[in-house]
């Protein structure tokens, strides 16, 4: 079991949604908060709000797609309590409607902060963790997306799956690079390795991601207008977001308990497999691709 009271946690995007979610919960646990947020404004709040409940947390403003100030988060973090023992990549953002009407700076924002803000995350954090010997935990955040592929979504979709991808494959580097150091060790680590990872994949939830654009760089902003396409497409995230029944303090719940039993895949909506099942099959069986949303009319057919 994985133990939180007393350790250290960080946590990017914690200015709001998931990000402020997770770092309640590790306040509640009795850990030490490092947050970081694109929003200066909005994560002195964060923090502000911490400290009133009584909880050690440093606000370190940071746009995870900069590789510069991911070090200096880590080293902010470092100077501050010592180590890492929980890492949150969290921040995200989205952009929707037809991939062919969507602009070079759509496809380098949200890859900039979806795919290389985690990609920073673990290059920058995973050697502290390793260094430390000591029990430690990575938990990437993904989306159903990132096992589906919803139309009108597919930067985002394409972003997610990347982050799965790069997950499942952070699993595996662990395993092999903890199994090599426990053999020269002669078996001084846990079996397993004591850093672990675990991907976090939620779907429609009530949170600020449907607002992402109000985060978006002015030098990535498009000039132009915003297509029909890409219009019905975040008026649906907006309702679909909206008529989620978990809360983000709900899935704050369900990934420390993954987390406290290092479990890998977080699926916080299980009632989406099928939907997952239903992809596999079309490929197993060499079918052209089913409608994701087929078995979600609800959500297709919200207004």
């Amino acid at each position: 079991m994985f133990e939180f009271a007393g350790k250290v946690a960080v946590i990017t995007g914690a200015a709001s949604g998931f990000g402020r979610a997770f770092a309640q919960k590790g306040a509640a646990l009795g850990m030490k908060l490092v947050l970081a947020d694109v929003n200066p404004d909005a994560l002195a709040q964060t923090v502000e709000a911490l400290r009133e409940s009584g909880a050690e947390a440093l606000g370190v403003p940071t746009d995870v797609s900069n590789p510069a100030q991911v070090e200096a988060l880590a080293q902010a973090a470092l100077a501050a309590f010592g180590k890492v023992h929980l890492l949150f990549n969290n921040a995200g953002v989205g952009s929707g409607g037809f991939l062919w009407e969507s602009s070079a700076n759509d496809w380098s924002w949200v890859f900039g902060v979806n795919v290389m803000g985690v990609a920073h995350g673990v290059r920058v954090f995973t050697p502290i963790m390793l260094a430390q010997n000591e029990p430690a935990h990575i938990v990437n955040t993904a989306s159903v997306a990132g096992l589906l592929s919803p139309p009108a979504m597919g930067i985002y979709n394409a972003s997610k799956h990347a982050v799965v991808s790069l997950t499942e494959t952070l699993y595996q580097d662990l395993q092999l690079a903890q199994a090599a150091r426990v053999q020269a060790a002669a078996g001084t680590q846990a079996a397993g390795g004591l850093v672990g990872c675990s991907l976090l994949c939620p779907a429609f939830v009530p949170t600020g991601i449907a607002d992402a654009e109000r985060s978006r760089p002015s030098e990535l902003r498009n000039a132009s207008a915003p297509t029909r396409s890409q219009i019905a497409a975040g008026k649906q995230l907006q309702r679909a977001v909206q008529s989620g029944k978990l809360s983000a303090a709900d899935v704050a719940d369900i990934t420390f308990e993954a987390i406290a039993a290092r479990r890998f895949y977080i699926v916080t909506h299980p009632a989406i497999m099928a939907t997952v099942k239903l992809r596999h099959e079309d490929i197993e069986q060499w079918r052209n691709p089913t409608d994701p949303m087929s078995l979600k009319p609800e959500v297709k057919n919200a207004s």
